[in-house]
Formats: structure tokens, C-alpha cells, sequence
């Protein structure tokens, strides 16, 4: 401070406190009401909450047939009497989701419901109902159920074609007894096959480290949205708990298979009637193909629906319907949701040019469509056959096949005692030595066969 003469003058601090203490208590409150409002963590709680009801638990009660080693034992007979009943009481749980309120359709596993004699649903408010099966189909592992109640909550159906890695999904369902439990995960892979150990089944999973434990069966998988993106359908483990390997089927293969169960009881496949292969990048070369997508057609069964419409051997089945086909696996399942009597467009590469035909699809499926066994890989490519000249039915030569190894890449590709080579990669086979010129050093080849008065191809890596 200044005085009258100029000079600085002290003031004591004593005296500056009060005002000190008036321009801080009026300077907070306007600071304060400058601050934002504190942002609220983000949270699943609210989709939760609301997709939660449309969960249900699933406890299932009934008896299984058990096999008795000592049932058909003689001695056993004579001394202990007539083979007792070969059957058990069990009792097991799973998950199921609300699909259709309006008509109380749930949608769960096959594997949950099978050999039920009673089906108890029960909801998150703790409401118990007894079920009743519509339709269950063991190839695909679905099952619909319907029950009759108010005030049911139903779960929409995502498009699961929209999928990528890496996309959020919440698994709920009720493992190990403990009802909507909710886990959260990504998508880990797609298209996934080989889970199921029959070879018949339909298979397309969505892989989730998402935690799915035993009692998950038929739960939802669910998208960010609050939509069901896939069922909860098995796991991969080496204890019976969760290690991160999850699989649900995708959304829109439960939505088909639950349509044919509600129409009809059960599914009625399709059948285009090929035999059929993926394609392997050296396949993919051979044909003149920009990438692996597609099916090989490796045979044609006389009388079905691909012959009737023209499909042959070394065709490659790119679309169904003006939708892309993925690999074998993929046109089986996109065929196999398809009525038997209805027409499909297929679209297919021949030498170089995309064509498209349309097959009305027959009903009866027979062994030959399953698709040929994964060929190992083992040098040289044709070792481990025995081969003599033979006069093929066409009237050309031929290699007969007098001995196959069961160990060697060619029967493990499906090469038997009794076919008949006529054409390697194409070219026709003339004897022995030309044979061994066409395989040289070639890293996959394409064998065209006569097996029972029809041809076939194998591809040999």
C-alpha cells in the first residue's frame, strides 16, 4: 500500500484475512456450479435388465436306457436270473430363450430335452410351468418348447450374418444351477465345425471366450443390443468347466430350424445330392479361382436333383441363392435348411465361367453326400496304393486299384480297392509310368475315378 508520501506502507496480515476469507467464500460456490456433472460409468445393467426375463431355466426329468455288459453273459443268467431293467432315472438342467411371448415358444438344445418325460421351465420371477416339446431335431441340436403363461418377455432375433471378430456378445443362462448368470466376452472365430462328433450334424458355430459352462445349454448369446445373436450350444474343455472355448449356433440357423419345428414337427432337409469339398489354396490355383470360397463338386448321385439340373464333376458351387457359399460346410447347412420340392439357384464355376442353374431339391439323403475325410499329408503323393492297367467303362484305360494302405494319404483322401483312376489333374491316365509324370512333385492333385459305374473325384494333398 501507497501513502500520502510515496512510500510503501506494510499492512498486517491480520487485517487482509477477513476480506481473504469473503472473496474465497463467494468465489467457491460459482466455481462448483461451473464443474460438469460427473459422467456415469459405462454398464450392461440396463440391457440386462431388460433381456434378462426372456431366459429360462430348463429342469429336465426322465429315464435312458443303459447298456449291461452282463445282461447277455450266460453264466451270469444262470446264477442271478433274467437280465434286470436296463433303464435309470436322471434328472438334468439347461437354459432355454423366449423367442415368441405371444405364443410361449422357447428355443433350447436338443441334447437338454432328449429322453425328457417332464419339462419344468422357470422363469426370473420365479414362475414354474410345465412344457411341452413342438419339435426337436438332433442334427442341428435345437429343440422348441411352448408353455402357456402371461406376461412373458421374448428375446429379438439379431441377423448373426452380421457377426464379425472381435464384436461384444453377453452369454445368459443358468450353469451349474445358478440362475441368469450373465458373462461377457467377444467373438472369438465364425463358421466353426468339427465340434459335434456325428459327422451328419449341421455345424456353423460362433466361438466365444464369453464363460458357458454345463446348464448354459440353450441360453441366449447376446449382441450390445439386447438381441439374441446365438444359442449356447457346447464347450471345449478338459474338466467340464470353462477354459475360453465356447460355441453357440448362429441366430439365423436357429430361427430356420425353429420355423420347420413349429410347421412341421421336425426338419425336412433338402438334398442337391453331391458329394462335396472344401477347396484348399493349391485347389483353388488348379481351377483358376481367386480365393478357397466355394465347394468342390467331387460327385454326382444319378437321378438326383444335381443331375437333373446339369451340376458335374470339377464344377465348383459358388452361391445358393444369390448367397455366398463359404466351403463345403457351409453349402451343406445353407442346403439343408431348404424344403424338399423347392427350387434353388445355384451358381457355380466350370472351366474359368460362373453359370447358374436351378435344382428342385430331393428328399432322401444317402451316405455318398458326406463329405470325403481329411487327407493327410505324406510324401510321395500316391504311396502306399497298388495299381494295375485296366480297361475303364468309358472303353479308355484306367489304373484299377488292386491295394490301398490305410495308413497313406490316398485312403485317407477315399481312395478303395476297386476304383479306377482315369484322369489325373485332368489328364487322361494311359498307364503306370504316365501316372507317376502327372503327380511328379505336385504338392495337391485331382484324381478322377470310376466307382460303381459312376465318377468321382478325389483330391490327394
Amino acid at each position: 500500500m501507497i501513502d500520502q508520501a510515496g512510500k510503501a506502507r506494510a499492512i498486517p496480515v491480520a487485517a487482509l484475512r477477513p476480506a481473504l476469507i469473503l472473496v474465497l467464500l463467494t468465489a467457491i460456490p460459482a466455481s462448483l456450479a461451473q464443474q460438469p456433472a460427473p459422467t456415469p460409468l459405462p454398464s450392461l445393467a440396463p440391457m440386462i435388465e431388460r433381456t434378462s426375463p426372456a431366459v429360462v431355466n430348463i429342469s429336465v426329468r426322465g429315464r435312458v436306457e443303459i447298456d449291461n455288459p452282463l445282461s447277455d453273459d450266460p453264466l451270469f443268467r444262470r446264477f442271478f436270473g433274467g437280465p434286470r431293467e436296463n433303464r435309470r432315472d436322471f434328472r438334468s438342467a439347461g437354459s432355454g430363450v423366449i423367442v415368441d411371448a405371444g405364443r410361449g415358444y422357447i428355443l433350447t438344445n436338443h441334447h437338454v430335452i432328449e429322453n425328457a418325460a417332464e419339462i419344468t421351465v422357470t422363469l426370473l420371477d420365479s414362475r414354474g410351468m410345465q412344457a411341452l416339446v413342438i419339435g426337436s431335431d438332433a442334427l442341428s441340436d435345437l429343440a422348441v418348447l411352448q408353455v402357456e403363461a402371461d406376461s412373458l418377455a421374448e428375446m429379438p432375433f439379431a441377423d448373426s450374418s452380421d457377426l464379425s471378430v472381435g464384436d461384444f456378445v453377453v452369454a445368459i443362462g443358468n450353469p451349474f444351477g445358478f440362475s441368469h448368470t450373465v458373462t461377457s466376452g467377444i467373438v472369438s472365430g465364425l463358421g466353426r465345425s468339427g465340434v459335434n462328433p456325428d459327422i451328419n450334424s449341421y455345424e456353423d458355430f460362433i466361438q466365444t471366450d464369453a464363460s458357458i459352462n454345463p446348464g448354459n445349454s440353450g441360453g441366449a448369446l447376446v449382441n450390445l443390443n439386447g438381441e439374441l445373436v446365438g444359442v449356447n450350444s457346447a464347450i471345449v474343455s478338459r474338466t467340464g468347466g470353462n477354459i475360453g472355448i465356447g460355441f453357440a449356433i448362429p441366430a439365423n440357423m436357429a430361427r430356420g430350424v425353429m420355423e420347420q419345428l413349429i410347421a412341421y414337427g421336425q426338419v425336412n432337409r433338402g438334398l442337391l445330392g453331391v458329394n462335396i469339398s472344401s477347396l484348399s489354396a493349391e485347389l483353388a490355383e488348379f481351377y483358376g479361382l481367386p480365393d478357397t470360397s466355394g465347394a468342390l463338386v467331387t460327385g454326382v448321385s444319378p437321378g438326383y436333383a444335381a443331375e437333373e439340373a446339369g451340376i458335374e464333376i470339377h464344377d465348383v458351387i459358388v452361391s445358393v441363392n444369390g448367397e455366398s457359399v463359404r466351403d463345403s460346410r457351409a453349402l451343406r447347412n445353407m442346403i439343408g435348411l431348404v424344403l424338399p420340392g423347392e427350387t434353388v439357384r445355384v451358381g457355380f464355376v466350370r472351366d474359368g465361367r460362373e453359370e447358374t442353374i436351378t435344382a428342385v431339391l430331393t428328399p432322401v439323403e444317402p451316405a455318398f453326400t458326406r463329405s470325403p475325410p481329411a487327407p493327410l499329408e505324406r510324401e510321395p503323393v500316391l504311396d502306399g496304393i497298388e495299381l494295375v492297367l485296366e480297361e475303364a467303362a468309358d472303353g479308355g484305360d484306367g489304373l484299377l486299384l488292386t491295394g490301398v494302405d490305410p495308413r497313406s494319404p490316398a485312403f485317407a483322401a477315399g481312395l478303395r480297392v476297386g476304383d479306377v483312376i482315369t484322369h489325373i489333374n485332368r489328364e487322361r491316365v494311359r498307364d503306370i509310368d504316365e501316372a507317376l509324370q502327372l503327380t511328379g512333385d505336385a504338392r495337391s492333385l485331382v484324381l478322377e475315378i470310376e466307382r460303381d459305374d459312376r465318377d468321382m473325384l478325389i483330391p490327394v494333398r
